[in-house]
C-alpha cells in the first residue's frame, strides 16, 4: 500500500447511489476508494463498478468490498475482506500478485495475525463508536491503536467513528490511512466535505 492515499474513502451504498457518491469523491480529490455494498446482487455491483472505473481519474484506485470475483471481472485495483469472507490467501491466489488485498481485524490479536497474510494493508476498528454497522465490534480506541501499529509491519488503515475533529489523533497514533463512510457522505455537499478532508490528510 506504499504511495496510496490517507484518505480511504468508502462509497456505501446506504448514503445513496454508489456510481453517484464515487463521483462526488472523486471530484473531491479522493483517490482510493471502496465500492461497499452489502445488499448488491454480483451482477448489480459488477454493473456499478464497471461503470465507476469507466469514468475513473487515471490516478484513482477503486476497491470493491467483499466480493473478489468483482473485483477480478471489473478488473479493478483490488478489494477489501472481512472476518467472514473467502481467506486472504484465496484472494491473492485468485488476483495475483498485483492487486489489492486488504482485511478487517477488530482487535490486537487478529490485527497480529493478518499481519503474516498475502494482505497489502490491514483495517483496524472500529476506533471510535459508529453507527455504520448493524453489530459493530467493541471500540479499538487510540490508544489500542497506537498498540497495533507498533506491533505489526503492514500499512494499517483505520476505520469506524472517525471524523475530521479526531482524525489528527488518529494518524498520529501510526494509522497510514483514515477510512471514512458517514462523515464524507453524510452531508448536502459530498464533494466539498470530500476537499476538507483531502486538505488534512495531505
Amino acid at each position: 500500500m506504499n504511495g496510496f492515499p490517507r484518505l480511504y474513502a468508502i462509497a456505501d451504498a446506504s448514503f445513496g447511489n454508489p456510481e453517484r457518491l464515487v463521483q462526488e469523491l472523486f471530484n473531491g480529490g479522493a483517490r482510493l476508494v471502496q465500492v461497499r455494498n452489502k445488499k448488491a446482487s454480483a451482477r448489480d455491483l459488477l454493473h456499478d463498478v464497471d461503470r465507476i472505473l469507466a469514468s475513473a481519474p487515471e490516478d484513482a484506485q477503486v476497491i470493491v468490498n467483499d466480493r473478489v470475483d468483482v473485483a477480478l471481472i471489473s478488473a479493478a485495483a483490488g478489494v477489501h475482506l472481512g472476518q467472514t469472507d473467502i481467506p486472504p490467501a484465496a484472494a491473492r491466489k485468485i488476483l495475483g500478485p498485483n492487486r489489492i488485498v486488504g482485511f478487517s481485524t477488530h482487535n490486537f490479536e487478529q490485527a497480529v495475525e493478518a499481519d503474516r497474510w498475502p494482505v497489502d494493508y490491514v483495517a483496524v476498528g472500529p476506533i471510535f463508536a459508529t453507527t455504520t454497522k448493524e453489530n459493530p465490534d467493541p471500540i479499538v480506541g487510540v490508544e489500542g491503536l497506537a498498540a497495533i501499529c507498533r506491533a505489526i509491519h503492514k500499512p494499517v488503515v483505520a476505520i469506524g467513528g472517525i471524523k475530521l475533529e479526531n482524525a489528527p489523533d488518529v494518524l498520529r497514533a501510526g494509522a497510514a490511512s483514515v477510512a471514512i463512510i458517514r462523515d464524507l457522505l453524510d452531508t448536502s455537499d459530498v464533494a466539498l466535505r470530500c476537499r476538507q478532508w483531502v486538505a488534512l490528510t495531505k
